[in-house]
């Protein structure tokens, strides 16, 4: 794994073998054990927080919409696996997250988050989401700061627009798209017809 303090969307994601917990087991895993598949990849500061666990459970109860669209999720922190699993074994309504279904991988050594820039300067990951590809390419990344959690519903809709370009060539999702609604061409007189939908 190289750290790229540029990485940059177009690029390869940075590939790394970590620790991860998955149904309260420790596993092995690396990144790109799921090419071939989309990856949702979300850093989160730390376990026992207040808005993380309001993120981690939010992704674990949207999961199938994931897996259904050939998609894997995975969540980061700089906490140990020994943290992990202690918030997976405390319940929600005791600031846990409880079981979920998808690995939370430890990055002890801060090696992933600096991977991919989120690193801050208290030693925590910022709030970073990466959409990557199934050739491993990174398509969508945003990074916030701690208060403000992230929506699910806007990560599936960004995911389920390029999965769509993806498999329709020449054609583009204009502003505000949702899955059904039309789409344009990539073209100046393709894109008329979207265009001359328009009020």
């Amino acid at each position: 794994m190289t750290t790229n303090g540029c990485l940059r969307v177009g690029q390869e994601a940075p590939d790394f073998t970590a620790t991860a917990v998955l149904d309260q087991e420790f596993t092995e895993i690396t990144l790109s054990q799921y090419r071939g598949k989309y990856v949702v990849l979300f850093f989160y500061p730390l376990d026992f927080t207040f808005v993380c666990p309001t993120e981690i459970t939010a992704f674990s109860d949207r999961y199938s919409d994931f897996t259904t669209k050939n998609t894997e999720v995975l969540g980061v922190s700089v906490d140990s696996k020994f943290s992990h699993l202690a918030w997976i074994q405390t319940p929600r309504n005791q600031g846990g997250i409880g079981d979920i279904e998808y690995p939370l991988v430890s990055d002890l050594k801060k090696e992933i988050c600096s991977a991919y820039n989120v690193l801050n300067d208290d030693g925590e990951a910022d709030r970073g989401l990466f959409i990557i590809n199934p050739k491993g390419v990174i398509m969508h990344s945003t990074v916030n700061k701690a208060p403000v959690g992230r929506n699910v519903d806007e990560t599936l809709r960004v995911l389920q627009g390029y999965q769509y370009v993806e498999a329709h060539p020449g054609e583009v999702c204009p502003a505000n798209w949702t899955p059904g609604e039309k789409t344009m061409k990539e073209d100046p007189v393709g894109s008329k017809d979207y265009f001359s939908t328009l009020g």
